[in-house]
């Protein structure tokens, strides 16, 4: 790094990295400014909120930092962009990823406007990736790289991010295994050295997922059924509280399958009518169902601003967790495309997101419709 930009505000959450991200950029020269974000208030003094622990966390790192501290409330803006979707999404019968859309209206774009009104000259995070400013052409642009641990590489959520919040962020940690974050922040005698990860969308927490969603989503009861044979084999409570290979939850262990699947073979969600109100489900963690070699994906967002290149070898990731997988991109249209696999890939879900890499560089996405 070079300290071109005098001025980072750094997005401090209370966790390990964001704390390292500041105290390794003080450690550089920059005149850094820890910022936290409160963003859910609808159940403040519940269990499973843990802001107000995450605030004295973070004003305890500030104080050993030697910066200074400012707390800034962006429920009603989290609520408008990200909540308000999140349930439209679900309603829909999709399963959206919220933690993305946070990152694009939230961390860098509602928090970078207020950094730059504070007059900064950058922002900083705890995220697991790089930027690279790279020319090409004689163009010059920003690149979002991969982190070097990639088993925290965290490119995937950052992808609808645009050259004008790449410009401005930095990213401290891209270079620097989980294991050296957690060292230097002991060796700086950090407390939150040892805090657990936090997991799981932001404003729902540890808690149990579908007791969250009923809360705002009542539920719709209607039939499972067997894709193979259209067998009734239960009742579910509400599309939108089950995703396409889902295993758990279904309470129809005990029903046996057709003549090809195995008599103990796991029931997983294949599908969604949302016209019946009716679960699809297949017996067998490898039916066929489960495996798709190509998905059209929408609200594509290319980190260059440019579309790749149709019909070369990218690689592509349809769920975070999931390997990078060999693909190509078929064709561009009316704000889609279509992405073919090399091989089948596993359960691909309507609502998340398909990320595409070339080697190291994150080109973009898009949703899979």
């Amino acid at each position: 790094m070079t300290t071109e930009a005098k001025k980072v505000v750094v997005g401090m959450s209370g966790g390990v990295d964001s704390s390292v991200a500041a105290l390794l950029l003080k450690q550089q020269g920059y005149e850094v400014t820890g910022l936290f974000m409160k963003n859910w208030e609808d159940d403040d003094d519940s269990e499973y909120c843990s802001s107000r622990e995450d605030l004295v966390d973070v004003a305890s790192v500030c104080d050993v930092i030697g910066i200074e501290l400012e707390v800034v409330n962006f429920a009603k803006e989290y609520k408008d962009r990200v909540f308000a979707d999140f349930l439209r999404e679900y309603e829909a019968g999709r399963t959206p990823n919220p933690d993305i859309l946070c990152n694009s209206e939230i961390k860098f774009r509602a928090f970078l406007d207020h950094a730059l009104k504070l007059g900064a000259d950058k922002i900083a995070t705890g995220h697991y990736a790089q930027v690279r400013e790279w020319e090409s052409d004689g163009r010059r642009e920003f690149q979002l790289l991969k982190a070097e641990d990639g088993t925290k590489d965290q490119s995937y959520f950052l992808y609808r991010l645009n050259q004008q919040q790449l410009s401005k962020t930095m990213f401290p940690l891209g270079a620097l295994y989980k294991r050296d974050v957690r060292r230097i922040a002991e060796e700086a005698g950090l407390h939150v050295f040892g805090k657990k990860d936090s997991t799981g969308i932001c404003f729902i927490g540890e808690r149990p997922f579908r007791e969250f969603l009923m809360r705002y989503l009542p539920t719709r009861p209607g039939e499972i059924r067997c894709l193979d044979d259209d067998r009734l084999l239960g009742e579910h409570q509400g599309l939108m509280y089950h995703t396409i290979g889902q295993r758990k939850g279904l309470l129809i262990g005990g029903i046996k399958g057709n003549d090809h699947a195995g008599e103990h073979d796991a029931w997983y969600v294949a599908g969604k009518d949302m016209a019946r109100n009716v679960l699809h489900v297949v017996q067998g963690h490898d039916h066929p169902a489960l495996l798709k070699e190509k998905l059209t994906a929408i609200d594509l967002s290319w980190v260059s601003g440019r579309s790749p290149h149709a019909h070369w070898v990218y690689s592509a990731k349809p769920r975070y967790r999931s390997a990078d997988a060999p693909c190509e991109i078929d064709s561009f249209s009316d704000g889609h495309c279509e992405i073919a696999f090399a091989a089948p890939q596993w359960a691909l879900t309507p609502g998340q997101s398909v990320v595409v890499y070339e080697s190291k560089v994150c080109l973009g996405g898009g949703i899979i419709a």
